[in-house]
């Protein structure tokens, strides 16, 4: 008879011992109890008559429609913050559509749908079918869905801007075509000048007194490291000590929002700025108030968990957007650092494009596109 306890992400975890038939315990997750009764019961049926299941280890519930589906996916993966958002989105809208019923020719009215009706941005359609591909190339290689193959991944390219017949009827609606608006925010020097006056607690833009930083030192390295690495702020605040070699001056990413391993250089300046932090910590000066959670971890704040990453990362980005604020900068984001941080590696670099890419971890070339044209900016100034 298969155990079963409750998870504190609210799932179900069942445990099916059969000895001579299983060579191990086997564990299936559910985010239904119901669901998961009635999945477990068929398969200790098929067990109890000597069936072994094609693949054990991979056995999972078939889903049926979107929303169940989008669930499972939830409950199970190491989701990001932005495709919950946009999933918790689709799930609302979608969620009742049959996945025996999706196909291309679904995608593309799909997507018409969401142009001509929703008249979302370029950017925001291109969210949403991201976050539910991923879901459905998850539901692929885990086999609990009867989709053969991920329709979304058949879309062409600029599928997200509007066409003619688009724009016909928005604007026969009386409204505005939406264009694709790219996100391109710099850091002015005088603004990272009084970004840092902020970190060291200096009183910047008439304000009575400084902010009270806790953890002062972290923040001032993560915003160093930030600007000379061009990584995400999860991938530096999940760094392990072990993952950073001060020898070979490298930081290596073990997972990446794109789930591929890449190694970071260290510039001379990060290394000053990983120097300077190690002191703080070890002297328990700066705002160092207390150790990382996890001992072996190299910033102060997250607990090691999934759901402790998505927290850390709404509390640091709150963090630096009064931090900006109070410089003066209100409008910029700490993503906007890792744009600024690239935009550095083609201005004051002779590093090819591939070469960037491997860095920065960009796996789009039309991402990388827009900072080439940064390059052809600078060598066009130094023209006679």
């Amino acid at each position: 008879m298969a155990t079963k306890r409750p998870r504190p992400n609210n799932t179900w975890q069942y445990t099916i011992k059969r000895k001579g038939l299983l060579p191990k315990p086997l564990y299936l997750t559910f985010d239904d109890e119901a669901q998961g009764d009635r999945y477990v019961a068929a398969l200790e049926a098929q067990l109890d008559a000597g069936i072994l299941p094609a693949d054990p280890d991979v056995a999972a519930p078939q889903y049926a429609l979107i929303s169940d589906l989008i669930r499972g996916y939830l409950a199970n993966a190491d989701v990001a913050d932005s495709d919950r958002r946009n999933l918790s989105v689709l799930h609302g809208r979608i969620g009742g559509t049959k996945l025996r019923a999706i196909n291309y020719p679904w995608v593309e009215a799909w997507i018409g749908t969401l142009k001509q009706h929703a008249q979302l941005s370029p950017s925001t359609i291109r969210h949403q079918v991201g976050a539910l591909a991923r879901c459905f190339d998850w539901a692929g290689r885990r086999n609990v869905t009867e989709l053969l193959v991920n329709p979304l991944r058949m879309l062409p390219k600029r599928y997200a801007t509007y066409g003619v017949v688009d724009a016909m009827v928005v604007r026969a609606q009386d409204r505005q075509v939406p264009v694709d608006v790219e996100r391109d925010r710099r850091l002015a020097p005088e603004e990272e000048v009084k970004i840092r006056q902020v970190l060291d607690r200096e009183i910047v833009m008439q304000r009575e007194r400084p902010l009270d930083l806790a953890h002062q030192a972290a923040l001032e390295f993560l915003f160093d490291l930030a600007l000379e690495t061009a990584m995400r702020m999860s991938e530096m605040f999940t760094l392990e000590v072990r993952q950073v070699d001060l020898k070979a001056k490298t930081a290596f990413l073990e997972k990446t929002k794109n789930g591929d391993k890449r190694q970071v250089p260290l510039s001379s300046v990060a290394l000053a700025a990983m120097k300077r932090y190690q002191k703080h910590v070890q002297a328990g000066s700066r705002g160092m108030d207390s150790l990382p959670i996890v001992p072996d971890l190299l910033f102060p704040w997250w607990d090691g968990t999934k759901e402790g990453r998505r927290a850390t990362t709404a509390r640091l980005s709150r963090q630096f957007a009064r931090i900006f604020d109070a410089a003066g900068c209100g409008d910029l984001r700490f993503h906007d650092l890792r744009h600024e941080a690239t935009s550095r590696l083609f201005e004051r670099t002779s590093l090819s494009d591939l070469q960037i890419a491997k860095i920065t971890g960009h796996k789009d070339p039309r991402m990388l596109r827009r900072y080439a044209n940064l390059r052809g900016s600078d060598l066009a100034a130094r023209l006679w």
